[in-house]
């Protein structure tokens, strides 16, 4: 059936975008190549450029040695980086001022929508503080991380959310914006880098919404979520580790209740979140591009454990 497989794959700065490279190496190494098997590919921030990764046409087993040739050679550039360039992370908000400010707006919304307007105004107001040639030089690096720039005929969504509205954007080859865009849009984080601006609206990161978006799959008989930030809230943070954006359960966003909705709605869900290897190989700052190697290394060892788990109907 055409809505049998739908694969999920959720940010998680350049630490989560190689171990989630790694999870689909293994279980591809494993006998269930998702590049082949996702009828859908759903990709959010740092899932965004997996999700083109995954639907670029290359194995699996190439997009992991992709990121393992990494391994001493410079971090400037390449897949899945995070989402700056040295240019604009010069003149973007120190790191513990952004997270600061998303605290300050999680502990002040009251639904989803004004938590969303809300990032969407930060990020609207961090464009001042940011080079003007920010937002080009970004769109160019985005580009250079993406094995194609072209959509592929098969079915991928990327996250993104309206900077000015809040209301999440799902965008897709039939969107009219093109896939550098609307990567760069998805991975476009409030106060590090500047708002996306495509076609007259102006884009932030779609993990604002939700890390994985995995709502979007309704309708599919089966839904494998890769997860990078789903495990931790089961264990204590490392220091300096930015717990993330708080969503209530009442606004189904949060990862829990998507898939509690898409089970009952009838769809068997496998969720995969880094596992105790994996976690320490991310490390604390999941956008250091030193992670991306080790993180890879042990999402290439889990995903060929957790195929033994991950069964699918129909």
């Amino acid at each position: 059936m055409d809505r049998n497989v739908a694969l999920v794959l959720g940010g998680g700065g350049a630490a989560g975008n190689a171990w989630q490279i790694g999870v689909v190496a293994g279980l591809a190494e494993a006998g269930f190549d998702l590049t082949e098997a996702a009828d859908l590919v759903i990709g959010t921030s740092a899932g965004a450029t997996v999700a083109a990764q995954v639907r670029s046409g290359l194995p699996a087993a190439e997009l992991l040695a992709s990121v393992l040739s990494e391994a001493g050679r410079p971090v400037a550039g390449g897949p899945g980086r995070p989402s700056r360039s040295p240019s604009s992370a010069a003149s973007s908000l120190p790191m513990e001022t952004v997270f600061a400010r998303m605290r300050k707006i999680s502990a002040a919304a009251t639904s989803a929508l004004e938590l969303q307007r809300a990032m969407g105004a930060f990020g609207l107001e961090s464009d001042a503080v940011l080079a003007p040639e920010a937002g080009e030089q970004r769109r160019a690096l985005v580009a250079s991380r993406l094995p194609g720039t072209e959509w592929s005929d098969r079915a991928m969504v990327v996250v993104a959310v309206d900077a000015h509205t809040g209301e999440v954007a799902a965008l897709d080859r039939e969107s009219g914006i093109e896939l550098v865009d609307a990567v760069t849009a998805s991975t476009a984080l409030p106060g590090l880098v500047p708002t996306h601006a495509v076609n007259g609206k102006r884009y932030i990161n779609g993990g604002v919404r939700s890390a994985e978006n995995a709502d979007l799959a309704a309708g599919y008989a089966n839904v494998v979520v890769l997860s990078p930030f789903g495990g931790r809230g089961e264990a204590p943070l490392q220091p300096g580790q930015f717990e993330g954006l708080r969503r209530s359960p009442e606004w189904g966003t949060d990862l829990p209740s998507q898939v509690e909705s898409l089970r009952k709605n009838g769809s068997r869900v496998e969720v995969i979140t880094p596992d105790a290897d994996s976690l320490a190989a991310m490390g604390t700052n999941q956008m250091d591009p030193a992670t991306r190697v080790p993180a890879a290394r042990a999402g290439y060892v889990q995903g060929k454990r957790e195929a033994a788990r991950v069964t699918l109907t129909g």
